[in-house]
């Protein structure tokens, strides 16, 4: 992302995981943590969108981190549908839940938490808040950007009678997607009764849009955290 971010091995359910990190010049607001599209069909963490996703929580002042899945750059392990990438992603975020809660001097349970994914990713950090959400863990912000709800069984994220996921939640689609058709996430959020935010003229991987989404990101959860 910049000269700044850091490259780093962190211990996973199934090896050595990957992982970018960055770190805003003051002292740390929070922990982010986003998650990168379909390794299979060349998602990396390197991928434009989730780097913006990054910048953007790096912008509110968050430590932003993001891995690599099964399989990718120098994580080990084989692509796993989404289960073992699940497991992944709350390896690292104990990991760093823990780290940066020593460096600020806060107790874990009082550090602000932000999962943020881009279409497999999304699909992904969905699992991961669900999993949090049985384990008590508070998360204060949840964004998902192009949620692949077609190619990859997309949890339901708003359960009825449950409290909710995150404090502050975004789901935004490309009006234009011609990966995960805007329908389809229409389809998928209905019975969750949980609005879709619709980015005018986008596709899948918001080419020519990446500054506006980075600043719709940071307006929308900007708003609820400072």
């Amino acid at each position: 992302m910049n000269a700044q971010t850091r490259m780093l091995l962190v211990d996973g359910p199934a090896g050595p995981i990957e992982v970018a990190v960055d770190a805003p010049a003051g002292a740390p607001r929070g922990l982010a943590l986003v998650a990168h599209p379909h390794p299979l069909f060349g998602g990396t963490l390197d991928n434009k969108v989730a780097q913006t996703l990054a910048r953007a929580w790096l912008q509110l002042g968050y430590v932003s981190v993001r891995p690599n899945f099964r399989g990718v750059g120098q994580t080990a392990g084989a692509h796993d549908n989404g289960i073992g990438e699940t497991d992944d992603l709350l390896a690292v975020l104990a990991h760093f839940r823990t780290e940066l809660a020593q460096q600020m001097g806060v107790e874990e349970h009082a550090l602000l938490l932000a999962l943020a994914g881009f279409s497999f990713g999304a699909a992904v950090a969905a699992r991961c808040a669900l999993a949090l959400q049985q384990q008590g863990v508070v998360l204060q912000h949840l964004t998902l950007v192009g949620t692949a709800v077609t190619r990859f069984e997309a949890p339901q994220i708003k359960p009825s009678n449950a409290p909710p996921l995150a404090e502050t939640m975004l789901v935004l689609h490309g009006e234009q997607d011609d990966v995960v058709p805007l329908q389809a996430v229409l389809d998928w959020a209905r019975p969750q009764q949980l609005p879709v935010v619709v980015f005018p003229g986008a596709g899948h991987f918001f080419h020519g849009l990446l500054l506006p989404l980075r600043a719709w990101v940071c307006r929308w959860h900007g708003a609820g955290s400072v």
